[in-house]
Parts: structure tokens; C-alpha cells; sequence
């Protein structure tokens, strides 16, 4: 490439010249390219260690002039052939030129002009990438895909120097963290050390110092555990890759491959050093961590957070903290964690206004809201910047939403009513008729569906007066004022103080009156419920009537959510739950519906109106407990995670006992997903679910930590899993809300009792107290951290089980080990999660327009290269098309014709050239079973299996039917009419299938057959005797398939002239097919004359599908020695399109072209068939040119005349040429796979190949060899694998 010119003062410092011209200087770095001694590797490592850009150019082209000891840079690059091509330019245009110049410094100044002048004209025509990186990082952005190989897509994040302990050694180089790859390379005095991880293999990931690494970073797969440390800043380094981590968790659990995030604003300096991808990613970081933090929309980006002090009117002071601004809330923390936090939506805001600034306030900014609350803010650095941006959001804000301006004087402004919460005291209005919408959908728009408009328990509980509860109603009026005087001193609703004081109200228990305004506030739901007015109706209407699989789970667990309370006893309760779940599934069919959502949300119904449980469920799913309600439960399954390493931690004694019991997975599982609901009484459970509201997970956990502690002294005492249930089981049963003013409800959960002990009540309250005081250290963030290590661990042993539940439904006799089918369901899962190409549909590995990373990486392997390249940014297909969650685990991933015919490629033993994707395509046809242009991994791998596994027979068996119908398709041949008249769909279809499959849809035919006999079912034994029968179909003999017909002949002679054009026996496996073929092609004419005579059947087509009732006896004999040997030119065989469009090899362009039958020899020993092949391809390799080849003593040198031999097809007569295109191919003749069988076993090479056995293991390593390990030393040398 060309350079803008620098000075270089030392010019042969560690560089070479290897030309020379008055004006140029071409050099080339030492130790790059063969030899270089010891001086070439103290060059390599110190390049490395330094970073040169050398490593990735290490030619350059210097301007030099006869008197100046300064040159300059005009062009490096990375080859020797692209360094090659700016010297010639440079000599072929500018040295006639230069000459002409008298003074030395306009040459310079001449050089340096036009070398701009050509690099502003190659920027011209580029493309605006948006975002530019710093040239150094683009630098080093090259050096990682010249390194390791990778495509162009794969984005670098950012690279480090530190080093990697291979042993005791540690190799110092660079760290290189890519979206999809972490890579690392060293090369110390000829040392080389090249790793590539992929991030969806990383299954742990932790900072640790030890005694051997001191402060280093420990990441491990399944195969290794690799250490890296010496890092200059190890705390940034760690943070960033676990981020990349956890995208590639999301990656693994939902699909969703990683996108640039186009709408962050852009540095108005671009960092030195830091990528724009590694800017997005802090980006992300900060605003997941805003969003977590102040419980706000999913869709709220954080534009900017500054210090200051807020004045707090409850206790007279200014609280330090920061205020943190983005597009839709202003938002405050303090920085002692509970003093105070604060949030205002924009939508709230009427007057901003800069106060006066004082001594004693420098720089305030008052807020003012709706609600006639303001807001003082003071010690803002940059206070004018602050209230333009607010300014500018809030003229993005609706203005039905805001009332009010912004401005330096106060203004009088008339507001719309404040946004508040409904007060306990308003009176609700009457519920309408709640009819359900799945049974009869009415005719009414958005507005008028039905709705309750208020919590369930308002309606279904009896409202007697507080006085008559006696204590317990005393309790909750006290709780009442307690709350109301909060509110009158900290504010109501949204931009409420939050403070200390506000835990310690929560912890108390929320009045019934207030407990879903409070939830609301508290979870962040109402929030989203007044941005998306109207939303909630919408999805209920959108939703009525439709049915799925989510619908289908509602409906039978509907009654099964708190049925022991009267409001789900009844129509009214039942069909509100079952339009809030409903909605939601349709809102989010990635979630759908899960068990336990149910539970939550008939909870959510008591206290809040439908929309408003609606909102509260969206909170729950989506935000506070992310991933808990996904076809896995993943997010349950790793707070369970942190669950049992907190246990470890603290309790450990107990959990010793717990994993020896196996307890702790099988009960915690349910209080995470339903928030203790489904073990608790419902009374007591509500107020946990108070506190999560308000504190989120970390509530959950102190809970369940302070159950096992009270019950620790019986649980060590247990001696199995039951016991130890039952003990946790009671006390939960007993676990009471004495202040609860509702009447009691019975717990359905069992009441269990031991002997005759009645169970000790433990209060809520005091169970919760315990719960702060021994656990309370437990911080949002050190679960977040907890969180991300137990998600690598879930996600990577849930692909495991799922690896092995597939392998397991893999049939005994595939053949194939247990090591080699997860190898192999790697590949596949990999191929069909990644596949993002739509354009590729129809193209070959070969095909020059084949997409994929350019270099040696494409040349060497190319099906690895492209399937690398469809793994990152910008698939114009989503990820995993083909995946369905929902499916059993076999189902979940499959894979349609264009990938499979990539996979064929690289791991068939039977490479057939330029032929393979036709043979692919055939073997697809042939495996899709059902015809849904898809197959699963178990059709996958019977296919494979049918290639590596078995004798002879069975793999020509294999062969034989891939040359018939379905997986041989009529356009393959030129005479497609005569072939489908000879094979029906009756004949082929069925027959032709592997045996492997048939047994595996040996049930489903069952199933069909008995529908098909009627609605009354049969006894048991008739059912056996047809499972009996079709056990016995299954035993596919030779003689149960179909016979060939000429068509179809000479494309199994195609296919097999090509699959031999590569082997080492190449010669002698030409020789003994032509004699095979010749042979059989006379054996088929001698039994068309024989059938002939014999059946005389007509030619008219009425014959079609009779070719199986020909047995064992009817077998054409083979002819005599004494026949007349004859000569003809047959019908050519048809050639597939794609064949033909890639230039079809040997065989194949032979018969299509011509063939030639010869008949002839008077004996065995004096001359046997042979067929004549011609090739219009010439191998440099060969002595002999193949087309010209004929199998040794098989015919007499009188035969070989002129006409026999065939090249190019030239031995066909101009007639026969002209009679061959409207000819047709004979129908009446045909051949048995016994004929075959025999025929190939006379000739022992052909044997050997194909009882030649192939490691299937190796061609699998190929594959991940790219995927995983590889790296380029130099231009022209092949990638190596290193440490």
C-alpha cells in the first residue's frame, strides 16, 4: 500500500535492499523470508515484542536521493508480489521524469506530491466506514488477520502485551480479543506460539494470583486450561473479555450474533488507541449497568454522568453523588450506597432553570416536575452543557407527555395534571364482563376489550372495616400512616426519594392498599406501562383466537395457579390470567409461556389491574430476572449456581452435607422461579416478594441462605434427600404472617408433620430480619460478577447434556464411536447455528464467487474459510433459521441442501472433484426422509455413516442408491421420461432409502397404517404383530432393491471415474472400471434380448415399475465367448447441469459425449469387455493420458483400432452423433446390484478401495484445525500450528 512519506534516518538498520535505482530503494526486513541466522530471529522477537509494524509489512520502498543521507517511506506491504507491483508502477512512471529535474529537493518535493496525490484518489473511491479506528489499531487489526487467518469481518476489540505460561515458561507477546476469538502469539528466538479460542467454547473464565501466576487471568475449554499474565492494566483486560464472553453465552443461548451499535454518538476526538467496536462495548457496559441500577426501560441509552450534590429537604442537607442523563431520565445516586436515590422522568419535567451561583452553592440547577416537586442540584462542572443537553432531550420528549419549558427565568406554567399513582382512597371502577377471548373472540376494537380494571383481591375480598380485625387492623392502619407520612416528606411516585428509610418501610411489610402502586414504582413497571399507552389492549386483541404451543401450556396449567384462592375459583380471575399470559407470549414468543409464570402472575393479578400485572410480568421476565422464564430456565438455573457457591462460602459444614445429599438443586430451583410462591404461604410469600421488588435477587438469595441456617442442626442429622425435603419442606410450610389482615388461606403445598410434635411457626418478619443481619453483604455487582462465572458454567453443561442426549438417540449400529458422533455433532450444530448466507444458496465450494475470507485461508480450505466467514457481522440471514427451542434436542438443529453439500465436501471419504455437490445433492434427496428440504443430525450421520462403516457391500449398496431415484432427480438426465417410466415413486421412493432410516421411521409408519385402519383401536397384539412385521421389512437385502436402468448406469460410472481421479492407484482403478463397466453394459443388452424373449413386454410404458418381479432365477445369463462381437454407439448418459457447468471430469464428460460397447474376444484369456473412456482434461502427474486407457490384456491389439479408442468422443460416427441427439436411451435395458456386486469383485483393486478404511477423525481435525488453531509464518508457507 502507499504511504503519506515519513524520514527515515537510518536506512539499512535491520532491513536488507534488494533493489536499487538512483531515486529507489526496495527493502526487505531481516529474518522474514528463508534463512536470516541468528540475526533474523533477534529481529522476529523484537518485532514481536515491540509490536513493529514490520511484522505485517515487512517489504518497504524508500525514496533516496545521491546527495541526502534522509530517506522516506513511500510503500510497504505484505508480499512480495504486492511490493512488486508499486515498484514497477514507480519505474515505469516517475523515473523518465525525475531525471528531467535538476535540483534534489524538487525531486522531493515532485515524489511527495504524487505519492498523496495517488493515495487521496484511492481514498476517493472508499467507501465512509463511519466510525474510523486509529491507524495504529488498524495496524494492528491486519497483523491479527495475517496472523491467525481470519476473515475480514472478524473484528479486533482490542490487543494487549503480556505473557502466556506454556508450563513454568511464560512466552511474552500479544493478546489479540476478537467479537468470536481470543488469539494469542509469541515468537521469542524461534519459539513460535500461536492459540485461537473461540469465546462459545470458553467454559470458565477468572482473575486469580497464585503462587505460580502471580495476578493472571485463567481461561479454560474443554481441552485446556491456558494462564495469561504480565498485563499492564489486568483489571481493564479481564472486564472486556468476560464482556465478549458473555456475548457469546447469548450467542450459544439464543442466537443472536453480535451487532455494531450504529446509534452511539460518535468522540468528537477519537481515542489514540481504542477501537470504535471497543468504545461500544464500554458503551454497553455502562448502560446495562444504568438500566439495572435505576430499574429503567431496556431501550434507555445513557448519554453522559457527572458529579455533584443534591439537596435532600428530609434531613437539610447536600448529598454527593452522581447525576447520570440520558435520552428519556435524569437519574441521581448517591455515593454512600442507601443515603438517597433519585429518578425523573423527562415526561415529568416542566422548568429547568440555572439558579444564581453562591459560595455556598456554586453552580445549582433546579428541576421542577408536575408533581410541584423540585429538585436542587449544585456543584456541576460543566452546568451550561448540562442544561443544553437536558434542553435538547427535552425537546425530543412528546409534548401530550410534558408541559413547561426550559430557561434561565422561572415561568409561570400551566400544567397538565401530574402523572401520580391511583391513591388507595379513589373509588375503582366497576369491573367489566371478562369473558375469555381464546372461546368466543368478540367484534370490538383496542378500546373496549375487556379488562379488569383493578387488583382481584379489591373485588373478591370483603371489605370490613379496619376497626373489626381488631390488633391485625390496627397494625395495618399503622402501616398505612407510617406510609403516607414517607410520602409527604420523600415525595409520591415516580420521582420519590428513595432512601433508607424507605428499606426499612418495605421491610415492615406494604399495606394491601398500597402494595401494587408500590411494586409498580419499585420494579420500574410503570415506567414502560405510561410511555406504551394503549399497548396492553393492542396485544390482547392481536392475540385473541390465535393459537400455538404457548396457548396450549396456559390452558392447562390455568387452573392450576393458586387454586385455593377464591379469585382463580372462578371465570372472572381465570380469564385475566389467561390474557395477561396470553399477551406476554405474544409480546415475547422467544419466552412464550414457562411453568411458574402462572404462579407469579396470579399473584400479580391480586394486586393490580390487568395492564398493570401485565407491565409487572414484563419487569419480572425481562429485566429482574433475566432468562428465567426461557425454555431452559438458564437464569434460574444460575442463581442456583450462586445459590450453592454462597452456601459453600458460608455455610460450609452444611453444604457438604447438601451435596452429598443432592438437595440443593432439587429445591432451590422452585424458590428462585416462583419467588418462594409455590412453598410458602401465600401471605408470607407476598412480603418476599415486597422486598424483591424493591432489592431485586439479592433478597431471594439471603432468604434461602437463612432457611438452610435455621434448619442446619437437622439437616447435617439427615440421611437422604427425602428426609432432608421434608425438614425444609415443613418449616416453610409454618413460615406465618401474623400482621396479614387477609383471611387465611389453606397452602396446598403438603403439610408435612413429624410424629406428634406440632410444627413451630416462624414469623416472616423475623425470618426476614435474620436474612439482612446474617447476610446483608451480599452486593448487586458481586452478583452480577457471580452471575456471569455460573453462566459460562450452565450454558456450556447444558450444550453438553444436549450433545449427549442427541448422541444417545443415535442408533448402536451407525458405526461410528461416542467420541467421534459428538466431533461430528459439533460440526453439524456449528454449521447450522452459523449459517447466515442466502446468496450462497446454489453455489459450490469451488465457485469462484463462493464469499469467504481471501489469502491462503481460502486456498487451503475453502469450505473452513467461507464457514468462518459466515459466522460473523452482517448474515443477510439470521442465525439458526433452522433451530426450534421448542423441539427435542435431535430436531433442534438441522441443516438444508447448500449447507450440507459444504459439509459433504469436507468430510466425505468419497471426494469425487468438481462431481462432489452433485453426489451431495443426491445424498440430501435421498436422507430427507419427510421432504421439508431439512435433515437432522441422525439422517446426517446415517449418511455419513454409510460412506465409512460397513463392508463392500454395504457401502456400494450406499453408492447404488444414490444413483436411483429419490435421490437420483430426473433433471440429472437428459432422458429424464424413460427413467421415471422405469422407476415409480412406488418402486424407488421407499426402497431406496438407507436402512438405518427405515428403522428410524419404522414407528411413524406404524402410526400411519393404524389411522389409516380407523378409529377403533385394535388389542395390544395386533399392534405387536405389525411392530414385528416391519422389524422384519427392515432387513433390506441386496436383492430388495430396485434394478438400474442404462441412465442411471452411466451416472454411477461418472460418479465412480471421478471418485478415482484423485487416488494414488489412479491407473490401475481406471483400468478395472472400464472392464466392470464394459462387462455390465453387454450384460444388460444380453438380458434386455432375454427378457425380450421370455416376458415380451411391450415398449409403450404400460411395463413401468414391473422390474422388480424379475427374481434371483431370472438372472441374465453372461454371454457366451462365441457371441459376435458387435460394436455401437449408445445414447449418452445425461449429465447433471451443475456437472456440466463446472466442467464435468473424465468419465463423466466421456458418456456424455459418447460411449462405446464392445463385445468381443473369443475367450477369457484371449480378451474380455472393456469400456473406452475419454477425457477432455490433460494431468500434468500422468504418463499416460487416462481417456486413452484400457485395461491391460482385455482386449487384443487387433481391437484397438481407430474407432474403439474415444477421444473427445470422436469415435461416433457424424450419424450416431446426429442420431444420439433425438435419440432415446433403451428402457428395456437394465442391471441388478447383484450384477454389480459380482462384476466389481473380479477386480481386486477395486476392492481395496473400497474396503479401504478412512479416519473420519482427521478430516474433522481439518476442520477445527481452522476453526480453532492456525496461523501464517510466512507468504508461501502453509499455516502452522504451534505450543
Amino acid at each position: 500500500m502507499w504511504l503519506g512519506p515519513e524520514e527515515v534516518l537510518v536506512a539499512n538498520a535491520l532491513w536488507v535492499t534488494e533493489r536499487a535505482n538512483p531515486f529507489f530503494v526496495l527493502q526487505r526486513r531481516r529474518g522474514h523470508g528463508k534463512g536470516g541466522g541468528l540475526t533474523g530471529l533477534l529481529v522476529g522477537t523484537l518485532d514481536v515484542v515491540l509490536d513493529s509494524s514490520a511484522r505485517v509489512a515487512p517489504y518497504r520502498i524508500l525514496h533516496q536521493t545521491q546527495d541526502s543521507q534522509v530517506y522516506w517511506t513511500v510503500a510497504c506491504g505484505s508480499s512480495r508480489k504486492e511490493i512488486t507491483k508499486h515498484w514497477e508502477w514507480l519505474e515505469n512512471n516517475l523515473l523518465q521524469t525525475l531525471s528531467i529535474f535538476d535540483s534534489e529537493e524538487d525531486i522531493t518535493t515532485f515524489v511527495k506530491g504524487k505519492i498523496h496525490g495517488i493515495i487521496a484518489e484511492e481514498n476517493k473511491n472508499l467507501q465512509p466506514q463511519g466510525d474510523e479506528d486509529p491507524g495504529k489499531f488498524k495496524e494492528a487489526e491486519l497483523k491479527m488477520r495475517k496472523q491467525f487467518g481470519m476473515p475480514e469481518g472478524e473484528k479486533l476489540v482490542n490487543y494487549y502485551s503480556c505473557s502466556f505460561w506454556k508450563g513454568r515458561v511464560p512466552r511474552q507477546g500479544w493478546l489479540y480479543l476478537t467479537v468470536n476469538h481470543l488469539c494469542f502469539y509469541s515468537f521469542l528466538l524461534g519459539k513460535e506460539v500461536s492459540l485461537v479460542v473461540q469465546w462459545v467454547d470458553v467454559t470458565r473464565l477468572e482473575k486469580n494470583a497464585t503462587l505460580l501466576f502471580p495476578e493472571s487471568i485463567r481461561v479454560d475449554t474443554r481441552d485446556q486450561e491456558l494462564f495469561f499474565s504480565m498485563f499492564l492494566n489486568i483489571g481493564e483486560t479481564f472486564k472486556l473479555m468476560e464482556q465478549l464472553a458473555n456475548l457469546a453465552m447469548r450467542q450459544l443461548l439464543d442466537s443472536e450474533g453480535f451487532l455494531e451499535d450504529k446509534a452511539l454518538p460518535r468522540p468528537i476526538r477519537p481515542h489514540k488507541n481504542i477501537s470504535a467496536l471497543k468504545r461500544d462495548l464500554d458503551a454497553r457496559a455502562k448502560n446495562e449497568c444504568y438500566r439495572a441500577t435505576f430499574r429503567l426501560p431496556k431501550d434507555e441509552r445513557l448519554d453522559g454522568h457527572t458529579g455533584c450534590t443534591l439537596w435532600t429537604p428530609f434531613n437539610k442537607l447536600h448529598i454527593p453523588g452522581q447525576m447520570f442523563i440520558s435520552n428519556n431520565y435524569i437519574c441521581f445516586a448517591s455515593k454512600e450506597e442507601d443515603a438517597c436515590r433519585l429518578i425523573i422522568p423527562l415526561r415529568e419535567v416542566t422548568i429547568v432553570e440555572k439558579a444564581d451561583s453562591s459560595s455556598v452553592l456554586p453552580s445549582p440547577l433546579s428541576i421542577s416536575t408536575k408533581s410541584k416537586m423540585t429538585f436542587l442540584f449544585a456543584n456541576l462542572k460543566d452546568r451550561d452543557f448540562l442544561v443544553q443537553r437536558i434542553s435538547d432531550f427535552l425537546q425530543k420528549t412528546p409534548s401530550k407527555q410534558r408541559g413547561g419549558n426550559t430557561g434561565g427565568t422561572k415561568a409561570s406554567v400551566v400544567d397538565p395534571a401530574p402523572e401520580s399513582l391511583p391513591a388507595p382512597q379513589e373509588a375503582p371502577e366497576p369491573p367489566t364482563s371478562l369473558s375469555s377471548p381464546l372461546s368466543s373472540p368478540p367484534s370490538f376494537s383496542a378500546q373496549e376489550v375487556p379488562t379488569t380494571s383493578q387488583g382481584l383481591l379489591k373485588v373478591f375480598q370483603k371489605n370490613s372495616p379496619m376497626e373489626d380485625l381488631g390488633a391485625k387492623g390496627a397494625k395495618e392502619k399503622m402501616k398505612e400512616e407510617s406510609w403516607s407520612i414517607h410520602f409527604f416528606e420523600y415525595g409520591r411516585g415516580v420521582c420519590m426519594y428513595r432512601t433508607a428509610k424507605t428499606r426499612e418501610l418495605v421491610l415492615k411489610g406494604i399495606p394491601e392498599s398500597l402494595r401494587g402502586e408500590l411494586w409498580l414504582l419499585f420494579s420500574g413497571a410503570w415506567n414502560e406501562m405510561v410511555t406504551h399507552p394503549g399497548y396492553y389492549a393492542e396485544l390482547v386483541e392481536k392475540s385473541m383466537g390465535k393459537y400455538s404451543l404457548a396457548t396450549e401450556e396456559i390452558e392447562r396449567d390455568l387452573h392450576r395457579s393458586m387454586p385455593e384462592h377464591p379469585a382463580f375459583q372462578n371465570e372472572l380471575g381465570i380469564a385475566a390470567l389467561r390474557r395477561v399470559l396470553t399477551a406476554y407470549a405474544f409480546r415475547n414468543p422467544t419466552i412464550g409461556y414457562c411453568q411458574a409464570m402462572n404462579i407469579v402472575t396470579s399473584v400479580l393479578l391480586l394486586y393490580g389491574s390487568e395492564e398493570e400485572a401485565f407491565w409487572l410480568l414484563v419487569a419480572l421476565c425481562e429485566r429482574m430476572l433475566p432468562d428465567y422464564y426461557n425454555t431452559r430456565v438458564v437464569g434460574a438455573l444460575v442463581d442456583q449456581g450462586i445459590f450453592e457457591e454462597l452456601t459453600r462460602d458460608i455455610l460450609p459444614r452444611l453444604s457438604e452435607k447438601m451435596q452429598e445429599l443432592g438437595v440443593i438443586s432439587s429445591i432451590s430451583l422452585s424458590w428462585f422461579l416462583t419467588l418462594f410462591l409455590s412453598v410458602m404461604p401465600f401471605e408470607s410469600a407476598v412480603v418476599i416478594v415486597d422486598c424483591f421488588f424493591y432489592e431485586g435477587i439479592k433478597v431471594i438469595l439471603q432468604v434461602a441462605l437463612a432457611v438452610l441456617d435455621a434448619n442446619m442442626d437437622q439437616l447435617l442429622d439427615c440421611s437422604d434427600e427425602g428426609e432432608a425435603m421434608t425438614v425444609l419442606g415443613r418449616y416453610l410450610d409454618n413460615v406465618v404472617n401474623k400482621q396479614s389482615i387477609s383471611p387465611p388461606i389453606p397452602h396446598l403445598h403438603a403439610l408435612l408433620t413429624s410424629g406428634d410434635d406440632p410444627p413451630t411457626e416462624v414469623d416472616i418478619f423475623d425470618l426476614l430480619k435474620v436474612s439482612y443481619e446474617k447476610f446483608s453483604s451480599l452486593r448487586a455487582d458481586d452478583i452480577e460478577q457471580m452471575r456471569f462465572k455460573q453462566r459460562l458454567k450452565v450454558i456450556q453443561s447444558l450444550e453438553d447434556t444436549a450433545k449427549r442426549s442427541v448422541v444417545r438417540a443415535i442408533p448402536g449400529d451407525i458405526g461410528f464411536s461416542i467420541e467421534e458422533l459428538e466431533d461430528l455433532y459439533m460440526v453439524f450444530k456449528v454449521t447450522a447455528k452459523h449459517e447466515g448466507r442466502t446468496a450462497d444458496q446454489g453455489r459450490h465450494p469451488g465457485d469462484p464467487e463462493s464469499q469467504g475470507p481471501k489469502g491462503h485461508l481460502t486456498r487451503r480450505y475453502p469450505l473452513q474459510a467461507k464457514h468462518l466467514a459466515s459466522q460473523y457481522w452482517g448474515g443477510s440471514r439470521s442465525a439458526a433459521i433452522h433451530r426450534d427451542p421448542s423441539l427435542p434436542y435431535l430436531e433442534q438443529y438441522r441443516i438444508d441442501a447448500s449447507q450440507f453439500r459444504e459439509l459433504f465436501a469436507s468430510l466425505t471419504p468419497w471426494a469425487c472433484g468438481s462431481h462432489t455437490p452433485v453426489l451431495a445433492g443426491r445424498m440430501f434427496r435421498l436422507l430427507d426422509q419427510n421432504k421439508d428440504s431439512l435433515i437432522n443430525f441422525k439422517e446426517f450421520v446415517t449418511g455419513m455413516s454409510g460412506m465409512y462403516h460397513g463392508d463392500l457391500t454395504e457401502k456400494l449398496k450406499a453408492l447404488y442408491k444414490l444413483h436411483l431415484p429419490p435421490a437420483l432427480i430426473p433433471e440429472e438426465a437428459e432422458s429424464a421420461l424413460e427413467a421415471t417410466h422405469y422407476f415409480t415413486e412406488d418402486s424407488s421412493s421407499e426402497e431406496a432409502l438407507p436402512q438405518e432410516q427405515q428403522e428410524g421411521s419404522g414407528n411413524e409408519d406404524v402410526q400411519d397404517r393404524r389411522e389409516e385402519k380407523g378409529t377403533s383401536p385394535p388389542d395390544y397384539r395386533h399392534y405387536l404383530r405389525i411392530w414385528a412385521k416391519e422389524k422384519e421389512a427392515q432387513k433390506e437385502t441386496i436383492k430388495d432393491l430396485p434394478k438400474m436402468n442404462q441412465e442411471q448406469f452411466i451416472e454411477l460410472c461418472k460418479t465412480l471415474y471421478n471418485m478415482f481421479s484423485e487416488d494414488p492407484m489412479e491407473q490401475d482403478l481406471y483400468h478395472a472400471i472400464a472392464t466392470v463397466a464394459s462387462l455390465l453394459l453387454r450384460i444388460g443388452e444380453v438380458g434386455k434380448k432375454f427378457s425380450a424373449r421370455t416376458a415380451k413386454k411391450p415398449r409403450d410404458g404400460a411395463h413401468s415399475g414391473d422390474h422388480n418381479s424379475a427374481t434371483e432365477e431370472d438372472e441374465p445369463p453372461i454371454p457366451k465367448p462365441h457371441q459376435d462381437p458387435t460394436r455401437e454407439c449408445q445414447p449418452p448418459a445425461a449429465g447433471d447441469s451443475q456437472a456440466r457447468a463446472s466442467g464435468d471430469t473424465h468419465l463423466g464428460k466421456a458418456l456424455q459425449d459418447s460411449h462405446v460397447l464392445v463385445e468381443g474376444g473369443s475367450g477369457e484369456g484371449q480378451g474380455s469387455p472393456s469400456l473406452l473412456l475419454s477425457d477432455d482434461e490433460t494431468k500434468d502427474d500422468m504418463s499416460m493420458s487416462s481417456y486413452s486407457v484400457v485395461s491391460t490384456g482385455s482386449l487384443q491389439c487387433e481391437d484397438l483400432t481407430d474407432d474403439t479408442v474415444l477421444v473427445g468422443g470422436e469415435a461416433c460416427s457424424p450419424t450416431a452423433a446426429t442420431s444420439r441427439i433425438g435419440g432415446t436411451v433403451d428402457t428395456d435395458w437394465c442391471i441388478s446390484f447383484e450384477q454389480i456386486l459380482a462384476s466389481i469383485l473380479t477386480e481386486s483393486v477395486l476392492v481395496n478401495f473400497f474396503e479401504k478404511r478412512v479416519d473420519i477423525g482427521l478430516k474433522i481435525k481439518d476442520q477445527k484445525k481452522v476453526e480453532r488453531q492456525f496461523s501464517t509464518s510466512s507468504d508461501h508457507e502453509p499455516p502452522g500450528v504451534l505450543g
